[in-house]
């Protein structure tokens, strides 16, 4: 990733997923904070985008911040770990520390399925 912080808008799509309890018109913005491109970094960012298009289309927006580059952006989050995602809208904020492999866990997480 050769910028600190890159933006990964959405795809309009006319998909919608029965697991998504938000209202259709809502903005997911989520964060994924990496420490370069380790291949767990590269994995957590593939699966987010998967999982986003599968059950957000249309509706999310993703800044990954490389904290390699800029390390003083983690204490607004507090990050402790890489990686690391931060769903920031809608609130409350929630967090999760992996490389998003468990999509289960990621849909329980961003509070998109029930538990």
């Amino acid at each position: 990733m050769p910028s600190d912080v890159k933006t990964h808008k959405a795809r309009r799509s006319d998909r919608r997923s029965d697991t998504t309890e938000s209202a259709p018109s809502e903005l997911w913005a989520l964060r994924l904070y990496v420490a370069g491109q380790t291949p767990r970094a590269i994995a957590a960012l593939d699966n987010l985008k998967r999982i986003c298009e599968e059950h957000l289309a249309g509706k999310y927006q993703i800044e990954v911040i490389d904290l390699l580059q800029n390390p003083q952006l983690a204490r607004g989050d507090q990050i402790l770990a890489v990686p690391t995602l931060v769903r920031k809208l809608p609130e409350p904020v929630r967090k999760i520390i992996g490389d998003l492999s468990n999509e289960e866990r990621v849909l329980v997480g961003l509070d998109l399925r029930r538990r």
